[in-house]
């Protein structure tokens, strides 16, 4: 989990993902049509990504993605980021963490 932990720190929006999820692509366009430029992880092409999909789940990922940090803490997946997005409070998180400025 500690590699999860820095990973998700390096920036004001990181997104883990697998590059064959439809759900991932869906959320990574909902951020860059935010104008956000997230760090994306792409568990499928990296050599330690089964081992980050293990500490997600331990994390609390239920799928492990996409999993999405903001400010370095868990939004959640695809179900909470929507909720958020819907429910407006996606965009003041967004703004906190020094994501977007507009």
């Amino acid at each position: 989990m500690e590699t999860v932990t820095k990973l998700a720190a390096e920036k004001p929006v990181v997104i883990f993902s697998k590059s064959t999820c439809d759900m991932c692509h869906s959320i990574k366009t909902l951020f860059y049509g935010f104008g956000v430029n997230p760090t994306i992880h792409e568990l499928d092409e990296m050599p330690r990504g089964r081992e980050i999909e293990q500490a997600l789940s331990r994390y609390g990922c239920s799928p492990t993605v996409p999993a999405v940090f903001v400010g370095g803490e868990l939004v959640g997946g695809t179900n909470e980021v929507m909720s958020h997005h819907l429910n407006r409070s996606l965009i003041p998180m967004l703004k906190r963490a020094g994501a977007i400025w507009v």
